[in-house]
């Protein structure tokens, strides 16, 4: 066992407060890192606050991992000791079931087992994630970061990217299609980047006209302000794939009725019911997809870090002490973040 420094939330109320630990000792397939850098999501907040009701506390957050390889296992073959290597929201699945054979372990038919708030599958331990100084991940959950990437904006990549990446990809998104990527935060400007390296034409979506200069900037060819009744009817039936990042409820019916026929509007950021109702004539009436996404399996993690270091794409990030993760919690609440916190874990060894 090994003793491990982390900042967890001890309750729903509580606020995130250091907190030691003992890692578990490394199986034959394990591949023990340090962590540098853990960039922070929204999801992580949920899970500190308990806002789906499956939190089991201590939480120890974190799933956009980057850092060093200090030891393999006997039965490792991918990674070796002194690898940048980073691990993502899952670390394990049943590795049998048709989705992990496919290498879509995040659809696993048993259920994936998170990098955090997970039940380890060997040991029936709760997984504890990266706002810690080092992990131990079975290799088939950890991927090669490119040597041409910031490891700190990589963090993010392996989350928000993962997430926007997959289902341009799966949908088969390519050179001129119309997109449209509905909001314009940490999913969002990730969205954006990808989409136009795969050669789309994109269109922001933003409530708020203070954004329509930083859309551009982060490559948007046109932004519509969506509470903008005249904007939104001029673009009706206008879009190919309309991919969705906004994470609480708001009314689809709109950005549907700006797909073309046979359009796609993929939801990443949505996991409440609808609210209001889809019209279902909108879909019926014109061959529309309504459609979901979650994450990425495994090779598609991989290969999004090497499509990043290809097409020269980083997430925007502000560094941050891990002494200072609660204030950065608030502001993450109030959208004051451009666009991904990552903690600097030195902040934390250092302590």
């Amino acid at each position: 066992m090994s003793n491990t420094k982390a900042y967890a939330a001890q309750s729903e109320t509580s606020k995130l407060a250091p907190f030691s630990f003992d890692r578990r000792e490394p199986r034959p397939d394990d591949v023990s890192i340090e962590i540098d850098y853990c960039g922070v999501c929204h999801t992580d907040i949920h899970f500190t606050q308990n806002d789906w009701g499956n939190s089991v506390f201590p939480v120890v957050p974190g799933h956009e991992i980057i850092g060093r390889v200090t030891a393999v296992g006997s039965d490792v073959t991918r990674h070796k000791v002194g690898d940048v290597v980073g691990v993502g929201c899952m670390v394990d699945s049943c590795r049998t079931c048709s989705a992990c054979e496919s290498g879509l372990e995040q659809y696993c038919l048993e259920g994936m087992t998170g990098t955090y708030n997970g039940e380890d599958r060997h040991d029936h331990t709760m997984t504890f994630g990266g706002y810690s100084d080092k992990v131990v991940v079975s290799e088939r959950f950890v991927v090669k970061v490119p040597e041409k990437l910031d490891p700190a904006a990589a963090a993010p990549i392996l989350c928000a990217g993962i997430t926007t990446y997959s289902p341009l990809r799966h949908y088969g998104v390519k050179a001129g299609d119309k997109v449209g990527i509905i909001g314009m935060g940490g999913l969002g400007h990730m969205g954006v980047k990808f989409a136009k390296a795969l050669g789309a034409e994109v269109t922001i979506f933003t409530r708020s006209e203070s954004k329509v200069s930083e859309a551009k900037k982060q490559g948007a060819d046109h932004v519509i302000i969506s509470t903008d009744e005249k904007q939104m009817e001029d673009a009706a039936q206008s879009f190919d794939f309309m991919l969705d990042t906004v994470p609480v409820p708001h009314d689809l019916n709109p950005y549907l009725n700006a797909l073309k026929f046979d359009g796609t509007h993929i939801l990443v950021g949505l996991l409440q019911p609808i609210e209001p109702p889809v019209e279902a004539g909108a879909l019926v009436g014109k061959r529309r997809v309504l459609a979901g996404s979650l994450i990425g399996g495994m090779p598609e993690t991989q290969e999004v870090l090497d499509f990043c270091a290809e097409h020269d794409i980083t997430c925007d990030i502000e560094m941050l002490d891990i002494q200072n993760i609660n204030d950065a919690y608030e502001r993450m609440k109030k959208g004051d973040v451009k666009y991904r916190f990552v903690i600097d874990m030195a902040s934390l060894k250092n302590a």
